[in-house]
């Protein structure tokens, strides 16, 4: 389970310029919009990270006086961003007094507080008939937000990574393990269906001769080529397609328990004929902090006249990897 609660020291408190009221409490790389005079920079606070569902018992203010909503039978809210006299807010503080007896700085909360990670319902062309639980020789693809990693981007200045847009979809992977071919969605492998997106994508694309193709050509025995389905039905289809695409973004040699390295995953993908992400930067040299890294996320995508959902990063020669999401996007979702 994601750490959706923690335990967080207030690094900092700013003020809101016009704001009477309220503030700026400054956890790690977040800002949290809170009451005035409610917490003191040094001070511990539970965190709750964006798209955590929090349980309407737990802080009934989120419904805004309104019946809460109910997700996967928990009667509470979801955490999105907002702005707030003019603020950028991201999640919810909450103090450790009354709510745990746990107070040391790091603690994972998460499941006694009964948080959960909000998702987007499935459409029925992505749910699929499910073939068995996704496989656990194979990585599921997350990135960590940057937010959360503020002392690791400060060491890894002046690295170099590569920078790719990260894509509005549904995560969707293919395997080659012996022989057997399979396609799964972000949590499930599925069974191929008649009108399932994922499986039509990969027959489509022909992804299973590409795949068993690169063995011929390579040394790969059994790996797996993990991407983005977008597309219509998928999300907003916000790049306006007419067919569903696979944009991959990772290969992972099962072998080896290894991604591989940007370079030698474009290679690989190259070799199969397939699509990748947008590759922005192949060579990005870290030089900027969290708040830099987000203010590069905004921009227009590289497929459509929207704003992109946000950026990768991937280190050239190293497995440290993060993702900024863009807070213009997150602002306007839907």
């Amino acid at each position: 389970m994601s750490k959706l609660a923690t335990i967080r020291k207030i690094d900092n408190i700013l003020p809101i310029p016009g704001a009477d009221a309220i503030e700026c409490a400054v956890v790690g790389g977040w800002k949290v919009v809170v009451k005035k005079g409610e917490y003191q920079a040094g001070d511990l606070g539970i965190y709750c990270e964006i798209d955590s569902w929090i349980p309407h018992a737990l802080a009934p203010f989120l419904s805004k006086g309104k019946e809460p909503r109910v997700f996967e039978g928990v009667e509470g809210e979801r955490l999105r961003t907002v702005k707030l006299r003019g603020q950028i807010s991201q999640g919810l503080l909450l103090p450790t007094v009354g709510q745990t007896p746990l107070t040391g700085e790091g603690d994972d909360l998460t499941e006694f507080l009964g948080i959960k990670k909000w998702e987007k319902p499935i459409p029925a062309q992505l749910a699929g008939q499910i073939r068995g639980n996704f496989p656990t020789v194979i990585p599921k693809t997350d990135q960590e937000r940057v937010q959360n990693l503020v002392q690791e981007i400060a060491l890894a200045q002046g690295d170099e990574f590569e920078v790719t847009e990260k894509l509005e979809g549904s995560s969707m992977t293919c395997y080659l393990i012996g022989d057997e071919f399979g396609v799964c969605s972000r949590n499930l492998d599925l069974r191929e269906t008649e009108g399932n997106s994922f499986w039509a994508t990969a027959r489509a694309e022909d992804i299973e001769a590409k795949m068993r193709g690169l063995r011929v050509k390579s040394t790969f025995t059994d790996f797996a080529v993990q991407g983005e389905l977008i597309g219509p039905g998928i999300q907003g289809n916000i790049y306006n397609l007419s067919k569903c695409e696979f944009r991959v973004f990772d290969v992972y040699d099962i072998q080896s328990g290894e991604y591989l390295n940007p370079f030698s995953r474009n290679l690989m993908v190259g070799m199969m004929d397939l699509r990748h992400v947008p590759v922005l930067d192949a060579e990005f040299v870290l030089n900027t902090d969290v708040d830099g890294l987000l203010n590069m996320a905004e921009s227009k995508s590289e497929l459509a006249d929207v704003q992109r959902e946000g950026l990768v990063f991937k280190q050239n020669d190293g497995g440290f990897s993060f993702k900024a999401i863009s807070n213009a996007y997150l602002i306007k979702e839907r």
